[in-house]
């Protein structure tokens, strides 16, 4: 059986969460494998229905069946035992779901190799195989239960403890991130909030952390009020210094929000597809300092190169600033 269990161990042997936001609804699903491309197998979800993580020696099909199944009406303990039922093979399978009421049903199988298993929690599961241990997915548990903040937040923080406690004991290699919400997609035609993948990296989930961020900064509002701060003094010093750094700036560090400093912040925001994030009242967000000062540290001094390297034509598709304005703050 162990031997056998090797070559099973060819699907994704992985750690997952499945959960569902109470407070609004947002249902999604955090994995990381050591295994290529895990999110185009494990993670589904459908917003207003449920979501699932299907993984070991996946049967891809119970992500779709299972969907379908609770839009149905079914309970996510009925769905479950419908697929079991249905699959000769169930033992080789983990899988979980969590319906839209927040109730969780969640299969490991016998057949699954060491370490293997699931905590449940209030609307959410963590589970994996191959793990270090049964700590993965108790630390995974404990994350999501402390992390304030909303699903993407304790979804991320779940899976970094998650791998921080040992994760798959083969290592690390690829992860996803799925929140659906209705209408949440681009433009409000799908209900795809947050679908991102990192398919083949050494270290996965501080990749994905890393390509969230400049999603969150380009396609989501998340931020607060708080984290605007007006544009004066230094910190309008600090936005010219950077500015010149990176080639969008040509004044004197005057420390005055004037029309050039202005027209270079929004070619910089333009550049970087950020229309959401540009104010014109005076102020600014942190989050645009963060990431402008960052890009200052990694760019030589030289004016311009920021801009050829990375023209308004030179980049992948662009959001444009009618979506800014939409998603404006």
């Amino acid at each position: 059986m162990v031997s056998n269990g090797w070559v099973k161990s060819l699907g994704p042997s992985t750690f997952s969460i499945v959960a569902l936001d109470r407070k609004n609804g947002d249902m999604g699903v955090a994995v990381q494998s050591k295994f290529i491309a895990v999110g185009s197998v494990v993670p589904w979800a459908k917003a207003g229905v449920g979501a699932v993580a299907t993984q070991a020696s996946a049967n891809v099909g119970y992500g779709p069946r299972a969907l379908k199944m609770l839009e149905e009406g079914l309970a996510s303990s009925e769905v479950l035992e419908r697929l079991l039922l249905e699959d000769e093979q169930n033992q080789g399978r983990q899988v979980a779901i969590v319906d839209a009421k927040g109730l969780v049903a969640v299969h490991t199988g016998s057949g699954c190799m060491e370490w293997a298993g699931h905590v449940i929690g209030d609307g959410y599961s963590c589970q994996g195989n191959i793990l270090a241990g049964r700590d993965v997915v108790e630390s995974m548990a404990r994350a999501y239960d402390r992390t304030a903040g909303d699903l993407i937040d304790r979804l991320l923080a779940a899976l970094s403890a998650g791998q921080k406690a040992g994760g798959d004991r083969r290592g690390q290699q690829s992860a996803a991130l799925l929140v659906v919400r209705e209408k949440g997609g681009y433009e409000g035609f799908t209900d795809r909030y947050v679908d991102l993948r990192v398919d083949d990296s050494t270290h996965p989930i501080d990749e994905l952390k890393r390509v969230f961020k400049i999603y969150d900064m380009t396609m989501l509002s998340r931020e607060g009020p708080s984290n605007l701060i007006p544009v004066a003094g230094n910190v309008a010093r600090n936005l010219q210094r950077n500015l010149k750094r990176l080639g969008f700036y040509k004044g004197s560090i005057n420390g005055k929000y004037d029309e050039p400093t202005k027209k270079a912040l929004r070619d910089f925001v333009n550049v970087n597809n950020f229309e959401n994030r540009m104010r014109e009242d005076g102020v600014i967000w942190k989050s645009i300092l963060h990431y402008m000062e960052d890009a200052a540290e990694k760019t030589k001094p030289r004016p311009g190169r920021l801009w050829k390297k990375t023209g308004l034509h030179g980049r992948g598709p662009s959001f444009g600033s009618k979506v800014g304005k939409q998603r404006k703050a």
